[in-house]
């Protein structure tokens, strides 16, 4: 007990200090402890290069990438007064161009590329590095009374840097060591067999004196696995009237379109075991129980981790969530992330999107916004920027699920038109004192794009979030018609051929043409698409050298051989040519070819399934 009311002794006292130091905002990443305290006195601040005019160049011209030009033609890409701390630079185009920093009285230089690299100390992993696309630095860069970002090269694009602003009179140390702890293990702690009836709700957890949880853990989590969504999870801190918490228990944990994904370090699934290591104070009690809403009788095991410090009110939040599911059209929207009103601060978001019409995932372009006490202090450049990724669709970029420490991609399904991805803020959390307006677009320009949007906002503050809109039916969305884009399609080659990609037509992803061989064989990799039977569609050209093409599946004759050229160009944008079917043992389908001369070409735009 000693141990812990020294630990909380130092809760109340840490950011009240007049010196914070490059160790301190480090221990953020590791000490989830700090999580509830606020970050009294201070401001959030983002330097991105969105749009000003609410199109969608966000960084490919480069027009809003600098603050201003030098007279010698080098960019200021950040300019800032302290203190304060950089805790965030995110950008997808990195170059091997010079990043001069000024920092008060001093300066430091290295090549852009460096703060991601991993060879540069202190810009080393976890805290910087790239995935997904995107290139990520956490690592504070404190200063005391400016902080300038020069670029020496010609052109810059996309970029975000957020930064903390401290209270007048705030002394900062800042000493660019490697210090960084990993978050402590615990030790394995009993669990509590618990059965939840059908149409009933069971208590897991309870207290009737303050406290805390630091952290819980549900087994199996595959009970919470389905399109369904029939186990929800409710928390009630208090005398409160409405549950801090209350959500499908998927959708708390990170689960993506029915199925575990995410497993940070703060939230997630490991080995069929939920977990949550995110604090929950409270001031006299606490009760979580989970909501069978199916026809089966549910068993589960839990166990919690709690101790005795009750919150303390003046220095900490109680941890709250906003859940928000919605069907938007065209130009509705935004979707809204959080709308709080009162002190807090916001920690981060699990979404999952879902395009309504099938095609691209051009949903994801949409941006981001925070509006603070009023105040637009944050606009970001895309989705899968604001979750420090980049480039969906692109091989080896956003293109799969992947699980950062407090980042990733919950999943990406281009076939069913949907993704996913979570962000938490530890030293980047947003603080609050009035209210706080957290929305991200869904299109690049007025929301454009018609979706599905299902969100799990996290928060510490002192009451629930505002009514939203009350949720659709939130079960799983599940489209009929598939859309395979041949530039993330799996591809076995037999014999030569020749592949050329290029952008053809609005179709939103890359045509492909093939120079092929009378003995050449293309299989399409059926992965990712559900057991059933599906009408095949093809989207081609036909032009002057286009070869005859027939399409197979397990060697049988889906369509027999037919032309696809023209002496006109020409797009055929969906010619019915069979039955496939998916299953444990026909997982592709193969093109086989004739050519005549120089009719040895094949113009792919896309396949196209329409589930019988």
């Amino acid at each position: 007990m000693k141990k812990i009311s020294f630990i909380f002794l130092l809760l109340n006292t840490c950011y009240a200090q007049q010196v914070i130091t490059t160790e301190d905002e480090l221990k953020e990443f590791s000490e989830f402890y700090r999580l509830p305290l606020y970050r009294n006195n201070t401001t959030l601040h983002e330097v991105s290069t969105y749009d000003r005019e609410g199109k969608n160049d966000d960084g490919f011209s480069g027009k809003y990438s600098f603050i201003r030009r030098n007279a010698d033609s080098t960019l200021v890409m950040f300019d800032a007064k302290g203190p304060g701390v950089i805790n965030r630079i995110w950008t997808p185009t990195p170059t091997d161009d010079t990043l001069d920093f000024y920092i008060d009285d001093s300066v430091f230089s290295l090549q852009y590329s460096d703060l991601f690299s991993g060879k540069v100390k202190p810009f080393t992993g976890p805290l910087c590095g790239n995935a997904l696309g995107g290139f990520y630095c956490y690592y504070p860069i404190l200063f005391q009374d400016s902080c300038r970002i020069i670029s020496r090269g010609k052109k810059l694009q996309f970029h975000q840097v957020q930064w903390r602003a401290y209270a007048a009179g705030t002394r900062v140390k800042n000493s660019f060591k490697e210090f960084f702890l990993l978050p402590q293990k615990k030790g394995a702690l009993p669990y509590k067999t618990t059965y939840i009836n059908s149409r009933a709700a069971a208590t897991i957890f309870e207290q009737s004196s303050g406290g805390r949880i630091n952290s819980f853990r549900i087994y199996p989590a595959s009970a919470f696995s389905g399109t369904e969504k029939k186990l929800w999870i409710r928390i009630i801190y208090d005398d409160e009237r409405k549950p801090a918490v209350y959500c499908p228990v998927a959708d708390f944990l990170g689960f993506a379109f029915g199925k575990p994904s995410m497993r940070s370090w703060l939230l997630g699934t490991s080995n069929d075991t939920a977990y949550c290591n995110i604090p929950m104070p409270y001031d006299s009690k606490c009760k979580i129980q989970l909501i069978n809403n199916s026809a089966q009788r549910v068993r589960v095991y839990s166990s919690f981790d709690y101790s005795s410090p009750k919150r303390n009110a003046s220095a900490e939040g109680k941890l709250y969530t906003s859940y928000n599911h919605q069907i938007y059209g065209k130009n509705d929207g935004p979707h809204v992330l959080l709308n709080v009103s009162g002190k807090g601060h916001f920690i981060g978001t699990i979404l999952q999107c879902q395009g309504t019409v099938p095609g691209m995932t051009l949903f994801f372009e949409g941006d981001d916004s925070s509006i603070v006490d009023g105040k637009n202090m944050l606009h970001g450049t895309g989705s899968e920027d604001y979750f420090n990724g980049g480039w969906y669709a692109f091989p080896d970029r956003w293109d799969a699920d992947y699980s950062l420490p407090f980042h990733g991609s919950l999943e990406y399904n281009l076939p069913y038109c949907r993704t996913g991805a979570y962000r938490f803020y530890l030293t980047d959390k947003v603080p609050f004192e009035k209210s706080f307006y957290h929305s991200i677009e869904h299109g690049p320009i007025d929301n454009n794009i018609p979706a599905i949007y299902t969100s799990l906002s996290f928060y510490y503050g002192s009451k629930p979030p505002e009514k939203l809109k009350a949720p659709a039916d939130v079960k799983v969305y599940v489209p009929d018609t598939l859309m395979i884009y041949p530039q993330l399609t799996y591809l076995n080659i037999w014999n030569s051929v020749a592949v050329k990609s290029l952008w053809a037509h609005d179709t939103g992803g890359m045509s492909y043409v093939y120079t092929v061989k009378n003995e050449t064989s293309l299989r399409f990799s059926l992965e990712n698409i559900e057991d059933g039977k599906y009408d095949l569609y093809v989207d081609y050209g036909k032009f002057s050298r286009g070869a005859e093409v027939r399409i197979l599946q397990r060697q049988n004759v889906v369509r027999d051989f037919f032309s696809t050229y023209s002496r006109d160009s020409s797009r055929v944008k969906m010619e019915k040519v069979g039955l496939l079917e998916k299953n444990g043992f026909s997982k592709a389908f193969s093109l086989e070819f004739k050519i005549d001369g120089d009719k040895d070409q094949f113009f792919l735009n896309r396949f196209v399934l329409v589930r019988r």
